[in-house]
Formats: C-alpha cells, structure tokens, sequence
C-alpha cells in the first residue's frame, strides 16, 4: 500500500490491509472541505512535520486530520511509516486509522476524532482543562497506555517500537480512555534482533540514554518513556521544566530524591482530591522508576508493567538503580526536535549507562 502511494499509481476508493481492515483513500478537497480549507479555527494541533485540523466529512462524521509537510522528506517518511505501521492494527488504547490522502505532494492522514486532545494539553498543560483528573481517572490512563503498548511489544509480530511515547501523543476519547498516537518514528524489531540501529529523534525528558547516546532503540527505550509519562501522571506535571530551580527541572531526578527519602506521598500531584488511594499512587511511581533505570536490562517488560499496574503483581524494589535523565539537547530554545544527533545530547546521570554486548546484533530495519 505505501509503495503504491509513493509511486503515484492509481488508488482504489478502499485499501485493504493485510488485517482486513479498510482505509478509506480521501480525495484533496474532500478533505479542504471538511476542514473548511485547513483553517486556523480547526487546528487542533502541530507536530514536527505538519499540522492535525479537525474536520468533518460529508457523511457528518468528525474527523482528525493530519497534514504533513509537503517540503519536507521527513514528513514523506514519516507518512508512509504510519500508514504503514497502523493501518492493519485494532486495539482500544491505539488511534484508529480512517484514511489517508497521496495526491500530488499532498500527504495526509485521517483518524478519529478524540473529543478530549492530548494529555499534555489536558492534564499537563499550563491551561489546564475543565477535566477532573481524579485517581480513577489516572489509573483508567495509565493502565490503558500500557495495555497499548504491550499489544505493539508482545502481541503482534513483528513487534513495534512506537519511539516516541509522551503526554502530547496519548490522546483521550469522551470516556477518558487513553489511546496511543503518532506513529511516524515506529520501528519495527527483526526476528532475533535485540535492538535497531537508528538516528535520533524524540523530546527531551523521555529519552532513554541507550538511545539518546547510542542510537539503540529497543523495546526498553519505550519503556523508559512509559516510565517517565506514568511519573507525569501521578505527579500531574511535565517530566522537564527549564523555569523551575536546577534541582527541581527533571521530575524523574526529583521522584528519585523523594522515594530515597521515603517521602514519595509528597509529590503526588495534590489536585487528585479525597479519592487519592496514597498507596496505589506510591505504587505506581515505584513502578516508574523500575522502568526507567539507567540499565535497560533492569527494566521490566510491559507484560510485567501491566500486572504491577493492576496489582496482579508485587514491585520489588529490593535492586532498584539509579535513573538515569537525558537533558540539555541543543535545540536552539526548542524542547523538540525530530530527528536531533546524539552528539547534541548530554547526559546528566546518576549512573553509568550499561556498554553494548558482543550479543547485540546492530540492525535496521524501518516500516
């Protein structure tokens, strides 16, 4: 299908995927119209490589629908990477795929419109929303996340790695229930491959060291990024905020100072209100900080991850490391930038990022 497109032959009015399910080929100004010629009153969001627009389509049905960069080969790759990567997958924590638009130099994807945006502009932005976050609420998003992402890890083959898991790309339906999104820097994991050898791309806060310092992008990179956006959710702010005092900017640095000093009740986000279960949320907080030591080896997988979430397991943190956290990227101002070098990156840690194994097999393999 994504060769199809690239090459500008004709399109049928329905593609198939592999799965059975059928994405929908819009033409250029069907799409114009449902967001009344992309008008700056239906932006919804931007990324690096485009802009998402709300929409709606002549049958009624609202839409999100994301516009790539014509100018950018980026944006053409990361087109056919998430066309790719999403069209023959169903899951209830994942984004669902309409259809999509190859005319001309047009690239363009069409999703379900999620009424409630992003975590990042509802639970962590400096707006704030008319949400009530409650402890239910955060439990129902977490665990959701989670399911997600051990469906792509441990449920489908080739397993997928979504590189680039954090708060603006978790969107919520009316129910609150989290779906993972933007899949434009996924990889897929060859068979008997331990990692992919990559270039780097992501946002600060969220990248695992392996990656950011060796371009080594495993399941346990995701991983690390879950651990971070679970610690978000529990402490209801961003993982980075460069306004804050030095000690205070990494959420992660300062989760670790406080459950040291078995006060992790204190950085609970004091919004949740009287529903707070004090213990569950210390749990989980634990729970992200195994998913983010240094070592990727210690991390746990995602099927484990789900059963400490929902109590089915106990978290140990008997040989808990030290995390470690990824700042100061060079981006001239910016907090993202996609793809960035690793050379621009510096590590400020607790500890010694773990060398690569004989073992380790370097590959690459993109959708």
């Amino acid at each position: 299908m994504a060769c199809c497109f690239m090459c500008g032959t004709d399109m049928k009015q329905k593609v198939e995927g592999e799965g059975g399910n059928k994405v929908k080929v819009f033409s250029y100004s069907e799409l114009r119209k449902a967001t009344h010629g992309f008008s700056g009153a239906n932006k919804i969001g931007e990324g690096g490589f485009g802009s998402v627009f709300r929409g709606r389509l002549k049958d009624g049905t609202i839409v999100a629908v994301k516009v790539l960069s014509a100018n950018s080969r980026q944006g053409v790759r990361e087109f056919v990477t998430e066309l790719t990567a999403i069209s023959d997958i169903v899951h209830e924590n994942l984004i669902t795929l309409i259809g999509c638009c190859a005319e001309g130099s047009h690239r363009i994807l069409v999703y379900n419109y999620l009424e409630n945006n992003s975590l990042a502009c509802t639970l962590l932005g400096s707006g704030r929303s008319n949400i009530r976050f409650n402890w239910r609420a955060r439990v129902k998003i977490a665990i959701g996340v989670a399911h997600g992402l051990a469906y792509l890890h441990e449920e489908i083959r080739p397993p997928i790695i979504h590189r680039d898991i954090k708060a603006s790309n978790i969107l919520l339906d009316k129910d609150l229930t989290p779906k993972i999104s933007d899949f434009g820097l996924a990889r897929l994991l060859p068979p008997n491959a331990t990692h992919v050898s990559t270039r780097v791309a992501g946002t600060i806060g969220y990248l695992a060291p392996e990656y950011a310092l060796r371009g080594q992008v495993t399941k346990k990179s995701d991983i690390y990024s879950f651990g971070v956006l679970l610690l978000e959710i529990v402490c209801g702010r961003c993982n980075h905020n460069a306004r804050l005092p030095e000690g205070d900017q990494f959420l992660l640095e300062r989760t670790w100072t406080y459950y040291e000093q078995g006060k992790l009740e204190e950085i609970i986000d004091i919004d949740i209100g009287d529903a707070l279960d004090v213990e569950e949320a210390c749990r989980f907080l634990k729970i992200g900080l195994l998913c983010t030591q240094d070592a990727m080896k210690l991390r746990p997988n995602m099927t484990s991850i789900v059963r400490m979430l929902t109590g089915e397991k106990g978290v140990s943190m008997d040989r808990v490391t030290k995390p470690a956290v990824i700042g100061d990227l060079d981006l001239n101002g910016n907090k993202e930038q996609r793809p960035t070098d690793a050379d621009s990156i510096t590590m400020r840690s607790f500890a010694t990022t773990e060398p690569l194994t004989s073992s380790e097999v370097k590959t690459e393999t993109s959708l």
